[in-house]
């Protein structure tokens, strides 16, 4: 797989140090994310990967270090200025997080009545268009406990898509979700980058879904604080000199010494 890219990066982290209190979980982190990319951030538990997420779409503050998406720092834009940033980012959170009391339209509708002033009809016409995308039009009226797990995971992508982001953050997209439904949920990543140029930040740890999406990746490590590897998921696992990596990636355990 090779990423639709234009050497201009549209995500730059820099010298990020993120945590809570007084403990730190990454410190000085640094990366780029090509316009186009399928970007995968993985690591075991623990090690930070959804708190790093978690600060570049603007959830949390860091304790130093700058996030700039599509040239505009995320950490210290404010009011309409950290809107507009807002507008050009879709996220996936781990759960599905659609709203129980609301149809699969109405879930999908929110981002634009939050952010537009588009007559309802257009709303309507839009949240469909972005339901048929992830192959859900046909539920538009169903509500979310009267679907399966898959099915709640695609309609949570069509609504982080509603506005057009540029950039859809996906956190943990396969948690839950049967090996076929996985698959399936991959390909349709896949599907979207090509088709749409939309550029993915995903974070996970289940090496198929790795295999399957990523152009790249990095590995967050607890120990070091940072990114211990950064590539091609299937170099790393076969040419990387950090054994923890190669441990990863081949699925083995960890060496223990015997009494």
């Amino acid at each position: 797989m090779s990423p639709v890219t234009s050497g201009d990066p549209i995500v730059r982290v820099e010298g990020l140090t993120a945590g809570y209190a007084d403990v730190v979980l990454l410190k000085d982190v640094s990366f780029t994310i090509d316009r186009g990319e399928v970007f995968v951030i993985l690591g075991g538990s623990g090690s930070g990967k959804s708190t790093l997420l978690k600060h570049m779409i603007g959830l949390y503050e860091p304790m130093a270090g700058h996030v700039f998406i599509d040239g505009d720092d995320i950490v210290t834009a404010d009011g309409e200025a950290r809107n507009a940033i807002l507008k050009k980012i879709g996220v996936m959170y781990q759960s599905g997080a659609l709203f129980g009391s609301m149809t699969l339209l109405e879930n999908v509708r929110l981002p634009l009545e939050e952010y537009t002033t588009l007559p309802p009809p257009a709303m309507d016409l839009i949240a469909r268009m972005k339901l048929e995308l992830v192959g859900l039009e046909a539920f538009s009226g169903h509500m979310p406990s009267e679907i399966s797990g898959g099915m709640q995971k695609r309609a949570a992508i069509a609504r982080a898509m509603a506005l057009d982001p540029n950039i859809l953050f996906l956190d943990e997209p396969s948690a839950g979700l049967d090996p076929i439904t996985s698959a399936e949920l991959d390909a349709l990543i896949r599907r979207l980058a090509e088709s749409l140029h939309i550029t993915f930040v995903i974070v996970t740890h289940e090496l198929a879904s790795i295999y399957a999406i990523a152009d790249r990746v990095i590995m967050v490590d607890k120990r070091a604080q940072g990114i211990i590897a950064e590539g091609d998921p299937r170099v790393l696992r076969d040419t990387s000199d950090n054994p923890w990596v190669r441990q990863f990636f081949r699925r083995e355990a960890e060496a223990t010494e015997s009494a």
